[in-house]
């Protein structure tokens, strides 16, 4: 590692060109939310963090034990708080080098007085989104999954979001792929032993006998997995797209399930020019609400826009809400106009004014009559939407591939193993031993084995600063 002096030499702020900490330097953020609370905690990771800790606490305490000192500025000696230092020696510590934490008073002037400070210490620079993590994955602490895990348990907004998150963080897909590459080893070790037995006429044929069941194995697992489309629908959340004719009570309804002013009501036909989103907590999982233009014959350029993403975002939710005022007609006996595949819903609504009883239409899965304007059945509606979203995202173990950049490498893996089986009685030794490499660097990619460097700043642009 480089020492202060070199540090130094890459540039006044201790970055490269691009703004990145360079290799050598130390880093330091605050690591706790940001605003005023009983305590803010400040990380350093780097070589310098020992130097940190003893520049502003005046000596080193001993590892891993938390120790109240007094903090001084290292310039001008000034106090600037009594508070917990940690000092934790790498590569024993989440980014697997020197760290260093300061469990300061939560005061936006304390916070800002102890890293002015920090920063104060030839070679410490302010961490930038993810250099912490990023640090602990190049130093191998953790994988890139498990990476991308944390960054989803820190952005998880349900309880389902949570768990998940919280199982690839601390390495369940990590340990599938390693499942995985155990099965692809083994069945490349017994073909490259037919290569290395070539010349024995009974060993390379019974290698390929003995291989081919563990190749096959596998791509069964990896077709599973992609079939497994829970990992998004967990992440991401449901799409329910509500939809109907002008004036049916679409606005009120998405007001009503967000409590609170999400969309403008009015009698006027055709207010809702365009597509309005909100997430909700249904029953522990995410689900993503979507208020769309009124389906009619357009009466102008933007009103027909409106309509148009209407009808792509209908087509690709999840569940379709179709509202229909009852108060004005029965529902139509005839499918609505609409290119979904998902279930449709029929939501009577406005029957506070009196509407007469009717018979479900073939077309609708389910109906639920409400008044979105005054409440009415709308607790059941909602425990019927969390039902369904709970449905969707299934139960069992959790799923493996939860990003599209999973899939993708699992994909690519699933397909070298379709070109290896389809040839397996036909390709030679040496060409069946690439594709199984090949679905083998594929599988690499998934936790970072090899091949990341362009996809670090895009997994680590994700953190905030601090992690």
């Amino acid at each position: 590692m480089k020492d202060a002096r070199r540090v130094n030499e890459d540039g006044p702020s201790g970055r490269t060109a691009d703004g990145r900490a360079t290799s050598g330097s130390t880093i330091a953020a605050v690591s706790s939310g940001s605003g005023t609370a009983a305590v803010a905690v400040i990380r350093v990771s780097g070589p310098q963090a020992g130097a940190a800790v003893t520049a502003l606490a005046g000596r080193l305490p001993e590892p891993r034990r938390a120790t109240l000192a007094t903090l001084r500025h290292p310039a001008s000696g000034a106090e600037i708080d009594r508070a917990l230092v940690l000092w934790l020696p790498g590569p024993r510590s989440a980014t697997g080098e020197d760290m260093a934490e300061f469990q300061v008073h939560g005061g936006r002037a304390v916070v800002a007085a102890a890293l002015d400070a920090l920063i104060a210490v030839p070679g410490i620079v302010p961490a930038e989104r993810g250099e912490f993590t990023r640090r602990a994955f190049l130093n191998g602490r953790m994988d890139l999954a498990e990476a991308e895990g944390l960054a989803d348990l820190l952005s998880a907004e349900t309880e389902a979001q949570r768990r998940l998150a919280f199982a690839h963080a601390f390495g369940h897909l990590g340990e599938q792929v390693a499942r995985w590459r155990e099965r692809l080893i083994r069945a490349m070790a017994l073909i490259e032993a037919g290569i290395d037995f070539a010349d024995e006429d009974d060993v390379p044929a019974e290698a390929r006998a003995l291989a081919r069941p563990e190749a096959e194995q596998l791509r069964a697992e990896l077709e599973a997995a992609l079939k497994d489309r829970r990992g998004a629908l967990l992440r991401d959340g449901a799409t329910i797209a509500i939809a109907g004719r002008v004036n049916a009570g679409k606005s009120s309804l998405i007001n009503a399930l967000a409590a609170r002013d999400i969309a403008i009501v009015s009698d006027e036909p055709g207010t809702t020019r365009d597509v309005l989103e909100v997430a909700l907590d249904l029953g522990g999982h995410k689900a993503t609400l979507i208020d769309t233009a009124g389906l009619r014959t357009a009466e102008g350029a933007v009103e027909a826009e409106g309509i148009r993403r209407a009808r792509a975002r209908i087509e690709g939710a999840d569940l379709v809400l179709w509202v229909h005022d009852v108060a004005a007609e029965p529902p139509p006996q005839t499918r609505p106009d609409i290119d979904s595949q998902a279930e449709l819903w029929l939501l009577a609504n406005k029957v506070d004014a009196g509407a007469a009883a009717f018979v479900r239409p073939d077309w609708a899965t389910r109906d639920f009559a409400i008044s979105a304007r005054e409440g009415e059945g709308l607790d059941t509606l909602t425990s019927a939407l969390a039902e369904a979203v709970a449905a969707r995202a299934g139960g069992g173990e959790h799923p493996a591939l939860i990003r599209e950049r999973h899939r993708a490498n699992a994909q690519d893996a699933a397909g070298h193993l379709s070109v290896a089986l389809a040839g397996w009685d036909k390709l030679s030794d040496e060409l069946l031993a690439e594709e199984l490499r090949l679905a083998g660097r594929a599988l690499g990619r998934i936790t970072g084995a090899i091949d990341i460097e362009d996809l670090l700043d895009v997994v680590f642009r994700e953190f905030c600063v601090g992690k």
